[in-house]
């Protein structure tokens, strides 16, 4: 779509506010709104703010920032009346040199995506972003939906929290998504909506879509929508396993190969490796809260160790099982990032990871088909090689700060300003006295 044809459908579709649209390093997205006859003007100029406010944005003292419209993210925002009916379009954010602003997440991915374009491939990407729906009991406390009776694709005619989901995949639909299923996740109130795999830098723009329609509309319903990866002691977090391919533009999937055992490519293979290589690091960027570690623990259906596998849902990495005559369908599933994560940054690292695989042909180490590592012992996992995950958002970045190639793709500014945001993070919680101390050391010490 172009800025003429933008202009057409926001009259067709009677449009009154227009939001322009970006996020911060975190992931939060940011709004400027304006009545929709300043539209025009912003397409011709673009839309100049200060950025000095914004997390991991320009300092005081450089702080005008201009946003540029992408045409073709355009949507309606389902959940506004037809007297207020607003719209959304996302920006990219650049510099009044007109040089693209390096602390722009959405512009890191489309940077990276850059490397892969020039060798004409296109990276696929299919996130399953899972969610609880929460129904607020008094002004402060949340608990879950009281109705919500269903377990993993348990059909629940009278539960509340279906008629919920029902109105957001129409909802998501409405917006583009193209949604395919939705249904009952293994917790009590947790939920999972997926929508078709498109290419990385479209299913960034959809993951925060989804997250804020979905926020949007259980609040309409009296509910609280959360994508916290651990919200709940004792039961299954949320994560944001990630389907991914590798397509030339002719749509021949790079990854298959009928000739081997699980249907992979040598490219696939490499891809792997470079993924597993940098496991460790990865963790910062696609589990970037103190709570994301909470969920990476062994016996919630998590990944703790680095490997990969054909059926064993305990690897990092997983391949679905291959349905003859559905080459394009080849895929990895990479089963550790959560929902918190900034998906811009998130897929840019996950694609320089495998990437770098490619480049240097990587060779993965053998798959852990027929074992359950939660088994194993220390020793045995020494043997065999098998790396664990950092247990804490600090080892996480301790890990980050290694891995030059991962730095390399955020580029040194939005480093910088994660890092920083993250560690502040730390430190707030490391400072926290929590209920379990006072119930643990209160009385007995």
């Amino acid at each position: 779509m172009n800025a003429k044809e933008l202009l057409l459908r926001v009259k067709e579709d009677d449009v009154k506010f227009i939001s322009f649209q970006f996020t911060d390093v975190n992931g939060y997205v940011k709004s400027l709104d304006a009545p929709i006859d300043q539209l025009q003007g912003a397409l011709d100029n673009g839309i100049w703010f200060d950025g000095s406010s914004v997390e991991g944005f320009a300092r005081i003292q450089e702080s005008d920032m201009h946003l540029i419209i992408d045409p073709d993210t355009y949507a309606i925002l389902p959940w506004t009346t037809p007297e207020l009916r607003r719209a959304r379009v996302f920006c990219d954010i650049y510099q009044p040199d007109g040089e693209p602003y390096a602390r722009d997440p959405r512009g890191v991915l489309k940077r990276t995506l850059k490397k892969i374009e020039e060798k004409g491939w296109v990276f696929n990407i299919g996130p399953e972003p899972e969610f609880f729906l929460f129904k607020r009991n008094g002004s402060d406390n949340i608990h879950p939906v009281p109705h919500d009776v269903g377990g993993y694709f348990d059909f629940s005619p009278n539960d509340e929290a279906v008629t919920v989901r029902t109105e957001l995949m129409s909802a998501l639909n409405m917006m583009g998504l193209e949604v395919e299923v939705g249904h009952h996740e293994v917790a009590l109130g947790q939920h999972e909506i997926d929508f078709r795999f498109a290419d990385a830098l479209k299913t960034a723009d959809n993951v925060l879509t989804l997250k804020y329609t979905v926020k949007a509309i259980a609040a309409q319903h009296g509910l609280v929508a959360s994508f916290m990866p651990k919200p709940i002691f004792g039961i299954n977090g949320s994560g944001m396993h990630c389907h991914q391919s590798l397509f030339d533009k002719g749509g021949n999937n790079l990854f298959f190969d009928a000739k081997d055992e699980f249907n992979l490519s040598e490219m696939a293979y490499s891809f792997i490796a470079g993924q597993l290589k940098h496991a460790r690091a990865l963790t910062a960027i696609v589990a970037p809260t103190v709570n994301s570690y909470k969920r990476l623990v062994p016996g919630y259906e998590a990944p703790v160790y680095v490997g990969w596998a054909q059926r064993n849902r305990s690897a990092l990495i997983r391949i679905p099982r291959y349905t003859p005559g559905q080459d394009k369908a080849v895929r990895m599933e990479l089963r550790f990032p959560d929902p918190s994560s900034n998906p811009y940054l998130a897929f840019s690292a996950m694609l320089a990871s495998g990437l770098e695989g490619i480049m240097n042909k990587m060779t993965p180490p053998e798959g852990l088909n027929n074992i359950n590592v939660y088994e194993l012992t220390a020793e045995e996992r020494k043997e065999r090689n098998i790396a664990e995950l950092p247990g804490s958002l600090m080892a996480a970045l301790e890990e980050l700060d290694k891995d030059e190639l991962l730095k390399e793709t955020l580029g040194e500014s939005i480093y910088e300003s994660f890092v920083r945001a993250k560690k502040a993070e730390w430190e707030d919680y490391r400072i926290k006295v929590m209920d379990w101390e006072i119930e643990r050391y209160l009385e007995t010490t």
